[in-house]
């Protein structure tokens, strides 16, 4: 038994999605899809798996927030702590559907770390408590 397969205008339509989103996808690994010729091939599962993620609302209306932390008085050791363990727990989220973008930089001369944070309102959140405990502690 074959599964329906779509095309990339035709997973778009069905999404209402402009089609280089689509493309955007694929490339980013968010949609599977098989390369044929010079075009792709999305499986119905997929179709249903990326409605199910997102809903009736198309990708676009997701709510994305910044947040910037700065914190003072950290050593280079401590930052570099802080940095490897902030980025393994944005690692841990990998396949989400709207991954969070992250960067952590030090000014050792200053001793000040600044973390730049941008994702989903529920996963920046949950980063800013994992901050605020290891910071803490």
């Amino acid at each position: 038994m074959s599964e329906e397969v779509y095309t990339v205008e035709q997973f778009a339509e069905r999404l209402r999605l402009h089609p280089k989103t689509v493309l955007r996808f694929i490339r980013e690994g968010r949609v599977r899809a098989v390369k044929v010729g010079r075009s792709y091939r999305i499986l119905r599962s997929d179709l249903e798996a990326m409605i199910g993620a997102y809903g009736a609302a198309p990708a676009s209306a997701s709510i994305r927030v910044t947040s910037i932390v700065d914190i003072d008085g950290v050593d280079p050791e401590r930052a570099q702590r802080l940095a490897r363990q902030i980025t393994a727990a944005r690692l841990s989220g990998r396949g989400h559907a709207d991954p969070m973008s992250l960067d952590v930089a030090h000014d050792p001369a200053g001793r000040r770390l600044k973390i730049i944070m941008i994702g989903a309102p529920d996963d920046v959140a949950a980063m800013l408590q994992l901050i605020r405990f290891s910071v803490d502690a």
